[in-house]
């Protein structure tokens, strides 16, 4: 069954820009919790202009379920990731002024690099995902690194689901299909919605876990974040 890891970085977002420490970060991440997520997601950037380093040391001994650490893994990201040891670290290659993420790893390309990360976060029992746009090429290529999983970038597809939902996943599920077939665990995530979550888990219900955080904290602005985290669930809670 899929797992909703809750993505709190827009969270920290709200705090930095004013100062302080309001909203709590780390109680956001015990509440998200509490309210049924079924994992925690930060993805710490160099600048810290949301999630700062300092924050995912304090996270780390809070989360209960899963706790998974996203980014570009340059030095400092990596040495942080060996220190606290998340139960998962998923490999993002965006650049430092990048907005957001915007596309995934050519895994072909940057092989002995994916590799070699791959073998430093086994080393301290850190499963690995690698970010990957929909292509079966890059999740046959993220096997051979040594990944455990892949994360597909589902951007594109939530920009292409009101004007036709089924040619929007193609190429998500044949990525999919060959996740599978290659023995990769699976997850997805960027701009899933309340609108397309349901329609992408009925159609590739094998996904391990969805990571949403941006359109999540959105919905909760209106209706709570205890009621919002609920109707995520029910989206993908669907066998």
């Amino acid at each position: 069954m899929t797992r909703l890891s809750v993505n709190i970085n827009k969270i920290a977002t709200i705090r930095n820009a004013r100062g302080g420490s309001m909203p709590d970060v780390a109680k956001a991440a015990v509440d998200c919790e509490a309210f049924g997520a079924e994992g925690i997601t930060v993805h710490p950037r160099p600048d810290e202009r949301h999630i700062r380093y300092s924050d995912v040391r304090t996270i780390r001994p809070l989360i209960k379920t899963e706790f998974n650490i996203e980014g570009n893994p340059i030095p400092s990201f990596t040495d942080l990731v060996l220190e606290v040891v998340p139960d998962q670290v998923t490999l993002v290659p965006d650049a430092a002024d990048a907005i957001t993420s915007n596309s995934g790893w050519d895994t072909i390309a940057h092989k002995d690099f994916l590799s070699a990360m791959c073998d430093r976060f086994h080393s301290k029992g850190i499963r690995v995902s690698i970010f990957i746009d929909p292509d079966p090429r890059m999740a046959i290529g993220a096997k051979e690194c040594g990944a455990d999983r892949v994360e597909l970038y589902t951007a594109p597809y939530a920009a292409l689901y009101a004007s036709g939902r089924e040619a929007a996943i193609a190429p998500y599920l044949e990525t999919a299909r060959a996740a599978r077939d290659c023995g990769l665990g699976l997850n997805a995530g960027h701009d899933l919605s309340l609108e397309n979550l349901e329609y992408y888990i009925r159609t590739i219900p094998w996904t391990d876990e969805v990571s949403i955080g941006h359109a999540l904290i959105c919905d909760a602005l209106y209706m709570g974040l205890e009621k919002t985290i609920a109707a995520y669930l029910s989206k993908i809670k669907i066998f």
